[in-house]
């Protein structure tokens, strides 16, 4: 074990409780509620019962730390720690049976992102990073998480979850960034930011995240080696529009790719 957080014991325990929860309700008949009137955000009981799950442990545990959850909001936010939570991060991916779906576990301390997990339990698969090392736990041993040198776009390959993410203004640039890149892929949601620390892939793009959708994966990425920004360059720990790089040469190519993107 390479990860020396004084809350990684902890983290262990959250990614635990989440997958007891959520597990037996994958490639099951489970109920899909969407949650918006106009388009489709779909939640199930899987959902819910792994954020519960892991509330309960950190309220009875660490009740002097902050919570921000996808499904029930948030409390405590201007704690100095303050965990981060996506019960299944890819929830299209899950109530279609495939197993690109992930529960995301994020720390912040003091604001910012400090200890993260991604895991999925269907394939047994742990991502953890603590922003100075990363690492892997799963069906082919453990490994430390190192991300590939990728110094130019032709080079590179770039994951987004889908293009349909974007805004117009949005969408040209990223539509220009893809066409300079060897492959681009897609519908790959927490996996594609597990992939470029893991050292598969160079770069994520993405735009409308919120906190839950990428704390958790920043200590990953930076552990690997990497650079997680807002398109702006500024801090991922609010989510909205994210750059994730696997080499800071390419972070900065891509960066300067985005720069005149209209904020609004």
């Amino acid at each position: 074990m390479q990860i020396s957080h004084d809350f990684y014991p902890f983290l262990e325990e959250l990614a635990k409780a989440s997958s007891a929860a959520i597990l037996p309700h994958f490639r099951t008949s489970h109920g899909v509620e969407n949650k918006l009137s106009g388009g489709f955000d779909p939640v199930t009981v899987a959902d819910r019962g792994g954020e519960e799950a892991m509330r309960a442990l950190i309220n009875a545990r660490h009740p002097e730390h902050g919570i921000l959850g996808e499904e029930f909001g948030s409390e405590r936010t201007d704690a100095e720690h303050v965990w981060v939570l996506d019960p299944i991060d890819g929830t299209r991916s899950f109530i279609t049976g495939l197993p690109t779906w992930g529960t995301l576990i994020g720390l912040t301390t003091h604001g910012r992102p400090s200890l993260g997990m991604m895991v999925q339990p269907y394939v047994n698969e742990i991502y953890a990073g603590d922003t100075k090392s990363a690492w892997y736990r799963g069906p082919l041993g453990t490994r430390q998480l190192k991300s590939r040198a990728c110094g130019s776009l032709a080079d590179a390959v770039l994951f987004t979850t889908s293009p349909r993410i974007f805004k117009p203004v949005e969408k040209q640039a990223y539509d220009h960034i893809e066409k300079q890149v060897r492959l681009a892929r897609y519908g790959t949601d927490c996996y594609a930011y597990c992939m470029v620390a893991a050292g598969m892939a160079d770069v994520v793009i993405e735009a409308g995240l919120q906190a839950y959708d990428i704390v958790a994966l920043a200590p990953i990425i930076e552990g690997a080696g990497g650079v997680v920004t807002t398109w702006t360059g500024g801090s991922p720990s609010s989510g909205g529009r994210i750059v994730a790089s696997g080499d800071p040469r390419l972070h900065e190519i891509v960066l300067k790719q985005l720069a005149d993107v209209p904020q609004n």
